[in-house]
């Protein structure tokens, strides 16, 4: 959680040196190079021989809804906050939930329901009064917010492809293929020579940022060894506060990289609604809706 939700932050504070792709591109090849030389040494890298038809369509369908979840974020990150980007992207596990109502024929809780509703009612609530803290570009403003929702249903389409794909590849052997075959798409379209122009600590930054989905990813795998899906999915659901506390902390000790956010009182209210619809979607699932851990981004914290 702590990592997902210091995640925006040094995203946004690379966003000053480079685009969106190069970013995007850096972190899927270190990814891809990690979970490589982990399943390498354990003798296990995916045999995509033995995937059927519907695995490979699969596959695509979570190579596309990862690889646009990573961009979408990132561009809407640059447009709006951390701390919008971050509420907004909770919205990417109830699309979930909703997918497996919808395509598995899972069963939707009251809760759950309710959780659903407080959720959108926090977002709106959050936006009505954010907004007037917003730049005077509310084109821009507003073109971030909506990628990142973009973000979350993509997110979403990765998750419900990875769970049918769980029957005939593991968890790591589809993230490896997935950071792999994004990692080939967007390396060839980064601004490369960019890198060369940061500095230390920006470089320091990005080497974070890189590496934050593998350790998050180990972090959450670790949780589930220890706690119920929906005890983990609940504690995750705290990370807009994170990143809104991890803010105001960077913001005051290194202005230059991590600009400070202005949160207003009702804002908060807002983003207080949000978790806690989040975390009732994740308490009362009673259904085997399983949450992907990796997003590009936390949108489960």
């Amino acid at each position: 959680m702590l990592l997902w939700g210091t995640l925006p932050l040094a995203l946004k504070a690379l966003l000053v040196k480079l685009d969106s792709v190069t970013i995007v591109g850096f972190r899927f090849l270190c990814s891809a190079a990690v979970v490589g030389l982990l399943l390498s040494s354990r003798r296990r890298l995916p045999n995509l021989k033995r995937l059927n038809g519907s695995g490979r369509l699969l596959l695509l369908l979570s190579v596309i809804g990862l690889g646009v979840n990573y961009l979408a974020y990132t561009l809407g990150l640059d447009l709006t906050s951390p701390a919008v980007a971050q509420v907004i992207i909770q919205l990417a596990p109830p699309i979930l939930t909703l997918g497996g109502l919808i395509l598995f024929r899972e069963r939707f809780a009251t809760l759950q329901w309710i959780g659903f509703a407080m959720l959108l009612a926090g977002l709106a609530f959050f936006f009505g009064a954010q907004l007037e803290l917003a730049s005077d570009d509310y084109r821009a403003y507003y073109t971030g917010v909506a990628w990142v929702v973009g973000a979350a249903f993509f997110w979403a389409i990765y998750g419900m492809a990875q769970k049918q794909l769980l029957m005939q590849l593991s968890s790591q052997s589809i993230m490896f293929c997935v950071y792999l075959a994004c990692a080939i798409v967007f390396v060839p379209l980064s601004s490369i020579g960019r890198l060369f122009e940061l500095d230390g600590v920006e470089w320091a930054i990005l080497t974070f940022a890189a590496l934050n989905t593998v350790m998050a990813y180990g972090a959450f795998a670790e949780a589930l060894q220890h706690l119920e899906a929906s005890r983990v999915s609940a504690v995750l659901s705290l990370t807009p506060f994170a990143t809104i506390v991890f803010a105001s902390i960077a913001g005051r000790i290194s202005p230059e990289f991590f600009p400070r956010e202005a949160i207003t009182s009702l804002a908060l209210v807002g983003v207080a609604a949000v978790v806690l619809g989040s975390i009732l979607v994740a308490l009362a699932r009673n259904s085997g809706t399983s949450v992907p851990p990796d997003a590009g981004k936390p949108p489960v914290g």
